[in-house]
């Protein structure tokens, strides 16, 4: 599962892993690789690629980010959050105790699990830390298990 932040590291050329998040994105085809996306991964790229720069955003048109969503798609495959992945994102609140943002994280948590994603490539993996059912790996660290092989 490819977290937000890696759709606009691959979209804001002056991030440093712009480059790395392109070549995942591009290349996870050829080397056999399923790269999936949720609703709320899409919605949340929407809404930073549209607010103003100033506002930390990236400033996008409406559909310059539009259509890099769909672009997005074309590498992916998007995962429906459904009542498996409700059931699941409200138990992991109770056991876990969260509160406020963190269950955002928790949902993207809670879709993985309910289609058996393991992996989540994000760039805040302290985020997820306490979600022993997925993996949570960064770039670099996504790039180090290619280069094992």
């Amino acid at each position: 599962m490819l977290d937000t932040n890696i759709l606009l590291s691959a979209t804001d050329e002056y991030r440093r892993e712009h480059q790395a998040a392109r070549e995942i994105i591009e290349t996870s085809g050829d080397k056999g690789c399923g790269l999936c996306v949720s609703g709320q991964i899409l919605r949340e790229y929407l809404v930073v690629a549209t607010r103003p720069m100033k506002s930390n955003g990236l400033g996008l048109t409406t559909a310059d980010a539009i259509t890099n969503a769909r672009a997005f798609l074309r590498y992916s495959h998007l995962h429906e959050e459904s009542d498996a992945a409700t059931g699941k994102l409200i138990e992991m609140c109770k056991v876990h105790d969260l509160r406020g943002k963190r269950i955002h994280d928790a949902n993207i948590v809670a879709t993985m699990l309910a289609h058996g994603i393991g992996t989540l490539l994000t760039q805040n993996t302290r985020d997820f830390a306490c979600f022993t059912d997925i993996r949570a790996l960064t770039l670099e660290e996504m790039g180090s298990l290619d280069n094992s092989h």
